[in-house]
């Protein structure tokens, strides 16, 4: 007897290792963003990179979930938490090490790069990266607008990935019972000797 999976627990671990790996990706985005033409970066204020970073971030996570052909809607909001999370981490884990490798260099000209990445100059600059979400909302809306998109984002496409499994397991169902109805053989309608056949 094959028991039906939700895809719950593997779900929940495949999505979380999808957050670590875009936070990752994120972090190293945000050093390399320095080294961007300046009208690349300040493009529309500077919104459409950030964003357009943190809709990838969603669809990333959201189909890692999906790949496990999930039917539980308990990871809809987990999809939320990671594709915000991984926005977030990311934003903390690049700023961290800007500020780090400044204070470590103060004369420094050129910006951060991937050789920056260590773990003294992480945590050098760990507490003025975290400062960044202590700061009045009216001067870190982008920041939250990021992980907002990613988030919704997120949401939504795991919702729709959901519906659609329940929704095609439920035909599979359905037609699976009508096959089985068919099958089997209906018992004749038993009726009394000369009694007439009723419609």
């Amino acid at each position: 007897m094959s028991h039906k999976r939700s895809g719950l627990l593997s779900g929940l671990i495949v999505g979380l290792l999808a957050g670590l790996i875009c936070a990752a990706g994120l972090g190293a985005a945000a050093l390399l963003q320095e080294s961007l033409p300046s009208g690349v970066t300040t493009f529309g204020n500077g919104l459409p990179l950030p964003l357009a970073l943190s809709l990838v971030i969603a669809l990333l996570v959201a189909f890692a979930m999906g790949s496990v052909r999930p039917r539980a809607f308990v990871l809809v909001p987990f999809a939320a938490l990671y594709a915000g999370g991984a926005v977030a981490a990311g934003q903390i884990a690049g700023l961290a090490i800007m500020i780090g490798s400044a204070q470590r260099e103060p004369g420094r000209q050129a910006p951060a790069g991937l050789s920056d990445i260590t773990l003294p100059t992480f945590t050098d600059g760990l507490p003025g990266a975290l400062a960044l979400y202590r700061d009045p909302l009216t001067q870190t809306w982008p920041t939250w607008l990021y992980i907002a998109v990613a988030a919704l984002a997120a949401l939504v496409l795991v919702t729709l990935r959901v519906t659609r499994v329940r929704r095609s397991q439920r035909a599979h169902e359905a037609e699976a019972k009508a096959a089985t109805e068919a099958e089997e053989p209906r018992e004749p309608e038993y009726r009394a000797p000369f009694e007439p056949a009723q419609a």
